[in-house]
């Protein structure tokens, strides 16, 4: 007599920074997990790959990545929930806002133009914790032409009503390392080039403490 053994099959889901697109949970069970809803806005850049990467780690947070073309994302997607839409196609824009937390914006271009269609979409859809990234010198004068749009973002964002954190980071680096300093708006802007591994996780540290530096402006940039 052929003797039967029972067969347990045991799934295990693994979530970390995203959740598989899908598999999207629903809003009820990110609910249920406390999950953050994260979009980053201008997913292809050279910064968002590392802010992606950072954010990937963080417990409890689901990525939705938007960028006008999904094949330029210089990092792993999987688990993500990517958007391809241009931040000028408005409704695509407020559908992919809607719902979430945290709305991380990283973008280049008409700044001042795709600000305002991001405020507009958050403040439609209720979503209030932003965090901006604008330029080193956007308060000097004469104000450079070429960091014209970041003052002009920064201009939009501020005055938007929203929980707002502006970051204005020094020129980028890749090295590997997390080294940063802080300077309020108004101060002097300190420092020297700064590392894209470190401004990422100063914005991993803000996705897990909202209240954080909420309604501030801020230098970032690598101590002398």
């Amino acid at each position: 007599m052929k003797k039967i053994i029972p067969l347990v099959i045991i799934i295990i889901s693994l979530f970390s920074g995203c959740s598989n697109a899908q598999n999207k949970p629903t809003a009820d069970n990110l609910k249920d997990k406390q999950m953050k809803k994260v979009i980053v806005i201008g997913a292809s850049g050279s910064l968002a790959k590392y802010a992606i990467d950072t954010l990937q780690n963080v417990p409890d947070v689901h990525l939705t990545l938007l960028a006008r073309n999904k094949g330029r994302i210089a990092t792993d997607t999987t688990g993500c929930t990517v958007v391809e839409a241009d931040v000028m196609d408005y409704p695509k824009l407020k559908n992919a806002i809607k719902g979430q937390d945290i709305v991380y914006v990283n973008l280049a271009g008409d700044l001042e133009a795709m600000a305002k269609n991001i405020v507009k979409a958050m403040q439609e859809t209720r979503v209030k914790r932003v965090i901006a990234i604008s330029s080193i010198g956007i308060y000097k004068t004469p104000l450079k032409p070429v960091l014209v749009p970041y003052r002009k973002l920064a201009d939009v964002i501020e005055s938007s009503g929203l929980d707002y954190t502006i970051l204005r980071p020094d020129w980028f680096t890749n090295a590997n390392e997390v080294d940063y300093a802080i300077t309020q708006k108004g101060q002097p802007e300190t420092g020297q080039a700064i590392s894209r591994k470190s401004i990422a996780a100063f914005v991993a540290t803000i996705v897990q403490n909202p209240e954080l530096h909420k309604n501030e402006n801020l230098g970032i940039s690598k101590p002398n």
